[in-house]
């Protein structure tokens, strides 16, 4: 086991990590570490091997954890940092919050969140995704982050100095996102909750919520509109391109490009993280060999699959 620092939160060694996914594959982490708050992470960090790999996770929504784990620590936040505070201009969450949560939340205070409540996972991940839908995006909102760096330091990040952009977002690595603020338009309570429940309907009528995915699993090929600005409103969608590959419903092993909404990469039975990555490459190849389209994963892949630990 690696020679870590005394903490007050969990650490557990060889900690499968497949039942903390969506997708439920994956290997082990050789360490996870769950801060019982920020200055128990910071102390960690400040006190961790500065060689040793820290990879935050959320609730594994838009992750795929390769088959032979992830080495070094991976830091998952609980409930020390899953707070709401709704102001009158401003709402501020823990990284842990889920994106849901938040955005009945703000809507009980009359703050527009709406986008984000028909996305899977947390906050945190919203933010190192720019996640957004129906046209807005955390950067439309996000004012500012908390973070503890690598060497254990406790700073704020501004949101233009994160330069968000399709799908992406840069913070200095090993930085962990503890909270955000966020400056949302005002609106009726009221109307906000009816316009949740619409986007509710619609997406259970098109998405496959109950299958086991991580989401849209390649990012819409035409990422920005024609003014530069991100936008995910456009007409070439990235299961256009896969249906017209021929890839909706291939498979590989237990892992299947879904019948309901072909850019849901699902673990159908029985799938391992190999199965579902050698399926996503193989549709990336279908695409560009028919249509010249090069797709880009929207969902993460970590890990060591061959014996060399990579992030992508």
């Amino acid at each position: 086991m690696l020679n870590l620092p005394a903490v007050r939160g969990t650490l557990t060694a060889h900690r499968p990590l497949a039942d903390l996914t969506w997708m439920r594959v994956g290997g082990p982490a050789e360490v996870l570490f769950q801060p019982a708050d920020i200055d128990d992470l910071s102390l960690f960090l400040a006190q961790l091997d500065p060689s040793i790999s820290v990879f935050p996770m959320g609730v594994g929504s838009n992750l795929i954890v390769r088959d032979g784990g992830i080495s070094g620590a991976v830091i998952r936040l609980g409930r020390g940092f899953n707070g709401i505070d709704v102001g009158e201009t401003h709402v501020t969450a823990g990284a842990a919050a889920l994106d849901a949560h938040v955005a009945r939340k703000a809507a009980d205070g009359g703050c527009d969140l709406t986008f984000l409540r028909t996305i899977p996972g947390t906050v945190g991940g919203a933010v190192r995704m720019n996640a957004g839908c129906y046209g807005t995006y955390m950067a439309d909102v996000l004012n500012s982050v908390t973070v503890v760096l690598r060497n254990g330091e406790i700073t704020e990040i501004s949101a233009n100095a994160l330069q968000l952009a399709y799908r992406n977002s840069t913070l200095p690595d090993g930085a962990v996102i503890v909270a955000a603020r966020l400056a949302p338009p005002k609106a009726d309570p009221d109307a906000l909750h009816q316009r949740m429940q619409d986007q509710l309907a619609k997406r259970n009528e098109t998405q496959p919520t109950k299958d086991r995915t991580a989401g849209s699993t390649f990012r819409n090929p035409a990422g920005f509109s024609s003014t530069g600005q991100a936008d995910d409103v456009h007409d070439l969608k990235a299961w256009k391109v896969i249906d017209n590959a021929g890839m909706r419903g291939a498979s590989i092993g237990g892992a299947v490009m879904n019948t309901m909404h072909s850019n849901f990469l699902t673990n159908a039975g029985g799938a391992t993280a190999a199965d579902l990555e050698d399926l996503g490459e193989l549709v990336r190849k279908k695409v560009y060999d028919s249509q010249g389209i090069e797709l880009q994963w929207e969902i993460m892949r970590v890990g060591d699959r061959s014996g060399e630990d990579t992030a992508i």
